[in-house]
Formats: C-alpha cells, structure tokens, sequence
C-alpha cells in the first residue's frame, strides 16, 4: 500500500491491508484533519496504539500520551478475556461470556486490583515522572492499532467519559464490525479506517505486526515532548 487514501473515499472502507502500524497511523491521521487547530489531546492504548497515534498526534500538532487499560483473564486461561478495567477501576464486564463459564464476582474483582497494579507499574514506565494530561472540557482522541473485541477500548472510553472530555473521539485503523456498534455508543465520534469482514484478529490486516517494545513507547512518548519543547504550534508547555 503506497500513498493517502483519497478524500473521495467513504468514511470506512473494507479491504485494507496496512505495512505496518506506521502506515496505518499516517491512514488514520489523514481522517482526522479536521481537528487540525483545534488543540485535540491524542490517547494512545500501549503497546501498539501508540505506533499507531504517534503520526495523529505530528499531524494534528497535538501532545500525545498513554492510557493503559487491562484485559481481565478468565480463570486458568490467560488468553480469553472476559472485560477489561481502566486504571480507576472503571470495568467492562462481557456478562454474556462470565455467566457462560461461571466466573464469580469474587474473580472479577481479585483479577481487577491485579491488573490495576500493572496499570499503575506501566504507567510510571511511561510516563515516567509526567502526570497525565487534563481531558476535562477538551477533544480527546483515543487510538488503538485496531478493535476485535473491543474490551479495552470500552474501559477506556468509559474511564475518560467519566474526567468529561468536551468531544471523545475514537479513532482506529481497522476494526470488527460488530464490535463498531457498541463502540459507536460510547465515544461522540468513532473514525475508523476499514471495517473488514470475516474479522478475526487485528494482525491479519497488517503485513507487518511485531509486538512493539517498551522501550520503542517510550521514545515516541519522549520525541513528541521533545517536539513540543521545540516550539511546537500547540505546546502545553507554555503554559
């Protein structure tokens, strides 16, 4: 895939395959100009999301940084989630799958403080001593790499709805259509570049899907500082 998609495609489009997440960021950025000179504040899911946000957030002249919610396991399967938490605790529980195998309240919430731990420990990897950007009453952006279940990106939305964000956008580079739907429930604005069907993991939709580092999350966090304390157009730092 070389190129923009051009300005006369539909909003979502089906058969895309992306190099890598790179390129599905400089995709993604291009169908969120519109926010250009509004000063929007890019979210970003680790670990992928923020390869992903990193060309959003140069092409906005927007600060960017991390929000990190968990999946939550089911019991002795750590590969099936059933819900997800944010680092207040907010929960998305899949009720449906958790009656279905029988987990119990007492589960859910043991695997909730577990994983909230790790949420505090990376974090503090990330942002290192930064505290994290205000979103009330502003356009916050959340970007992952893509949606197949949708778990954690319904924590996180719900956990940002709470700081109440004037507009709370999503935006994706790919994701499953039905998960779409729920989504487009929970943000004011869903921007998605394909919505591809059969949809059965994110990965498949890139050709190259590398499991990013904490070190390569923490030098996109560090060049975009790095580009604000430069004189960057929307530099929080001035103020």
């Amino acid at each position: 895939m070389v190129g923009y998609p051009s300005k006369g495609l539909a909003e979502e489009v089906i058969g895309v395959l992306f190099a890598d997440r790179r390129e599905a960021g400089e995709f993604l950025a291009v169908r969120l100009t519109s926010f250009i000179g509004q000063n929007p504040l890019v979210l970003s899911i680790p670990r992928g999301g923020v390869v992903v946000a990193a060309p959003v957030a140069r092409r906005l002249a927007a600060p960017l940084d991390v929000i990190v919610p968990r999946k939550l396991p089911a019991p002795h399967n750590e590969e099936l989630a059933v819900g997800a938490v944010a680092e207040d605790g907010t929960l998305y529980v899949d009720e449906t799958l958790v009656a279905y195998l029988g987990v119990t309240h007492d589960y859910l919430r043991r695997e909730a403080a577990r994983q909230i731990e790790e949420i505090t420990r990376r974090t503090r990897l990330y942002r290192r001593a930064r505290p994290p950007r205000e979103v009330r009453d502003r356009t916050v952006i959340l970007v992952d790499d893509g949606v197949a279940t949708g778990y954690t990106v319904l924590a996180a939305l719900r956990y940002l709805r709470h700081q109440q964000p004037r507009q709370l956008v999503l935006a994706v580079p790919v994701a499953s259509p039905d998960t779409l739907l729920k989504l487009r429930e929970e943000a004011d604005k869903v921007v998605v570049v394909s919505t591809p069907e059969p949809f059965y993991a994110v990965g498949q939709f890139y050709r190259e899907f590398a499991q990013t580092t904490d070190d390569e999350v923490i030098d996109l966090l560090e060049e975009g500082i790095g580009a604000f304390a430069a004189g960057h157009p929307n530099s929080e730092l001035r103020t």
